[in-house]
């Protein structure tokens, strides 16, 4: 495995980061995970827009994009698979152990991991921590993990892969590491990006191409969806057949059957949507 840092490639053992690199010690940092098959990446400026987005948000300098482009290639040549996660890390770099930043300027490494197909349909849970949708963070891709870590921790032990988050208002937000849509009456709906989720690339290929409309939510419309399903760019557009206790009826149901086979057929067809 060859991984790109500051500028060059490195094997495995010689790419390393400063202890006091500004993303580990305080979590100063945004990324991206793109999803590559077969070398080639998929949606890649789309992800590289949103980077710059979160650097801008972050107060980072923003990003050389071009170097990012390379770096993604470098490790894409160099390490092939079928499937795989592409992760683009952005950080504060050396920099004090406190808040502060340093000037010794970002850090970017790009690092790919293999990935496998995900299950058409699967279990999520509810959790009682929410999401700031006024906070600092609201709508950055950020290495600020820590909630989601947890939250994700949660799911597991009630043997589920996401947990769902309400924002300050109890309003529906978004997963761990994914968005969330819902069908009532036959409509497909997914919470506005004032409700603190992230603007997720596939989330907004699944709402162009299938005409889902933005919806302020409650939290209880997952008691009482037709159907509910998550996109990510690993899972791409993944049913849900439970929500914590509540099972739903056969999954994939026809809304969510649909979106699934328009986003294989299109994100197979054009890696640029």
């Amino acid at each position: 495995m060859r991984i790109w840092l500051d500028g060059s490639l490195r094997e495995v053992d010689d790419a390393r980061v400063s202890v006091f690199d500004h993303g580990l010690t305080v979590g100063d940092g945004v990324f991206e995970t793109v999803k590559a098959t077969d070398g080639v990446p998929f949606a890649l400026t789309r992800h590289l827009d949103r980077l710059a987005v979160s650097a801008r948000g972050m107060g980072l300098p923003a990003p050389d994009l071009d170097e990012v482009r390379r770096a993604c290639a470098a490790v894409l040549d160099g390490n092939p698979m079928p499937l795989g996660r592409l992760r683009i890390t952005y950080t504060g770099g050396h920099s004090p152990l406190g808040s502060d930043r340093g000037d010794a300027g970002p850090t970017l490494v790009v690092a790919l991991g293999e990935a496998a197909r995900r299950p058409d349909t699967t279990a999520v849970v509810t959790v009682p921590w929410t999401r700031n949708e006024h906070g600092a963070l609201a709508g950055l891709k950020t290495t600020s993990y820590g909630e989601n870590v947890i939250a994700l921790a949660r799911a597991r032990q009630d043997g589920a892969t996401e947990a769902l988050f309400a924002n300050t208002a109890g309003r529906l937000c978004e997963g761990t590491g994914s968005n969330v849509f819902v069908v009532l009456d036959g409509e497909l709906h997914t919470p506005p990006l004032t409700s603190g989720c992230l603007a997720g690339i596939t989330r907004a290929l699944v709402a162009e191409w299938s005409g889902a409309r933005e919806t302020d939510l409650p939290m209880d419309v997952l008691d009482r969806a037709d159907e509910i399903f998550l996109t990510s760019s690993l899972r791409d557009v993944q049913a849900v057949h439970r929500v914590g206790p509540r099972a739903l009826g056969a999954a994939p149901g026809p809304v969510t059957a649909k979106a699934m086979r328009l986003f294989e057929e299109r994100s197979a067809a054009v890696p640029e949507p």
